[in-house]
C-alpha cells in the first residue's frame, strides 16, 4: 500500500513523537503520595496556624537608648569662601573609625560632601535637621548652637 505524502509525513512524525516520549515521566500529577507525612500530628491536638497564638505575641518594647553625650551642630560659613557647611562637634568618646563611618552615613543621607577634621565632622550645606536625626539614632543628643 503507496501512502501519499501527506500521509507519510503524518505517520513519520507521529512515529518520532513516539521515540521521544520513550523514558520520561509523565508531569499530569500522577498518583498520591499514598500516606500523609503529617498525619501524624493530627491527634496531638497542636494549634493551627501561626506558631503563637492570636492575643500571646510579646509586646514590642522600645529599647533604652544609649546616652552617649551631647553632640553640638552648627552651620558656619566663616573661612570658606561664602560657603554654609554644617559642624558637628563635642563627640566623647569614640574614636576616628567610628566618626568616619557617621560621616559616611550623614553624606549618604544628605546626598553631599563631608569629612572628618580635628574631630569634627563637616558636611557641605544646610543639612542640620538629617544630621540630627542620624546622630539621635546614633544615641547623641543632638543640640542645635548657634546660627
Amino acid at each position: 500500500m503507496r501512502r501519499s505524502g501527506r500521509e507519510s509525513l503524518n505517520a513519520g512524525r507521529a512515529e518520532w513523537l513516539n521515540m521521544a516520549n520513550e523514558g520520561k515521566i509523565s508531569t499530569d500529577g500522577g498518583q498520591g503520595l499514598g500516606q500523609n507525612p503529617f498525619g501524624a500530628l493530627a491527634g496531638l491536638n497542636l494549634p493551627s496556624g501561626t506558631a503563637q497564638a492570636a492575643g500571646t505575641a510579646p509586646a514590642k518594647t522600645a529599647l533604652p537608648s544609649k546616652n552617649r553625650g551631647r553632640v553640638d551642630i552648627k552651620r558656619t560659613t566663616a573661612g570658606r569662601g561664602g560657603k554654609t557647611v554644617t559642624v558637628v562637634t563635642g563627640f566623647m568618646g569614640i574614636g576616628l573609625p567610628e566618626k568616619e563611618s557617621l560621616c559616611k552615613k550623614m553624606r549618604n543621607a544628605c546626598g553631599c560632601g563631608g569629612t572628618v577634621k580635628d574631630g569634627a565632622i563637616e558636611i557641605q550645606g544646610d543639612q542640620r535637621e538629617k544630621i540630627a536625626t542620624i546622630l539621635s539614632e546614633a544615641g547623641f543628643r543632638p543640640v542645635f548652637a548657634g546660627g
